[in-house]
């Protein structure tokens, strides 16, 4: 099929012959859920990191040890746990409470445009993701963030610097490791599978609108793979869908590294 494989949108699977397929409905569906999970969790892990490691201290410290530890029980759970739970609460809380306000009101909107129907969507499986890398990309910057040697903490405080300015102080001297969890929160979320192949609709679909279903490469391998055999050409192109995760996991996780490697050259100074 050639590069042409990764720019087309088609699935018909023949018995008899080749069959016709393109991977750009999955690969589009892995990059919009995997973009929509670190929107969400980034911000979130920064402010708990800043929530336990600022704020939860002296006698609030028993809370920061209660979150930092329900925090390292979501990072374990099994992502099937994830995927029943997003399955039958998220979905139907998003599409009731956010998706079809949302198309109510901003249908104008080409991200919001299409009328959700069962909640299995993109934007569902982005949600669920968020949650699921959470964990991991705030352990990443609370490990960075305790890195920071105390010198410059005490060095912000001596010049009576704001709150605000303090923290974002703080934060800069992290910037790296931010950057590396979202890169490795992006590539854990782009290889997730059963979780998401629950909630995204497994659906051949590329359109603008969230509320859409669509398919990523994990769950259109978890789903075609049991049936590929029969049909001559669909094992080897679930194969190239394979090559395409793995490229993009390689690059992102290399870069991830990288940056990790700079802030724990900055901490050891």
């Amino acid at each position: 099929y050639g590069l042409g494989l990764l720019a087309r949108n088609v699935w018909r699977p023949s018995e008899e012959g080749p069959g016709d397929y393109g991977l750009l409905a999955a690969i589009y569906g892995t990059l919009v859920t995997s973009a929509i999970a670190v929107a969400l969790a980034l911000p979130l892990s920064i402010a708990l990191t800043v929530t336990t490691e600022e704020i939860l201290r002296g006698r609030l410290r028993p809370l920061r040890d209660a979150i930092v530890f329900l925090n390292d029980v979501a990072a374990g759970l099994p992502t099937v746990v994830f995927g029943l739970w997003g399955l039958e609460v998220l979905v139907p809380l998003l599409r009731d409470y956010v998706m079809r306000p949302l198309h109510e009101a901003l249908g104008f909107i080409p991200l919001f445009s299409c009328r959700p129907l069962s909640g299995a969507s993109l934007l569902a499986a982005g949600v669920l993701l968020a949650f699921m890398v959470t964990p991991f990309m705030y352990a990443l910057v609370r490990e960075a963030y305790a890195l920071v040697p105390s010198h410059y903490r005490e060095a912000a405080l001596s010049v009576s610097a704001a709150w605000h300015q303090y923290v974002r102080l703080m934060l800069g001297m992290v910037r790296p490791a931010v950057v590396a969890a979202a890169l490795l929160g992006f590539g854990r979320a782009a290889g997730e599978t059963v979780a998401v192949s629950l909630v995204v609709g497994n659906s051949f679909s590329v359109t603008a609108c969230l509320f859409s279903p669509g398919y990523t490469i994990p769950s259109l391998i978890a789903n075609q793979f049991g049936n590929a055999a029969f049909y001559p050409m669909m094992p080897e192109v679930l194969f190239a869908g394979s090559l395409v995760l793995l490229a993009v996991g390689l690059a992102v996780n290399w870069a991830g590294v990288a940056m990790l490697g700079r802030v724990r050259g900055f901490a050891s100074r």
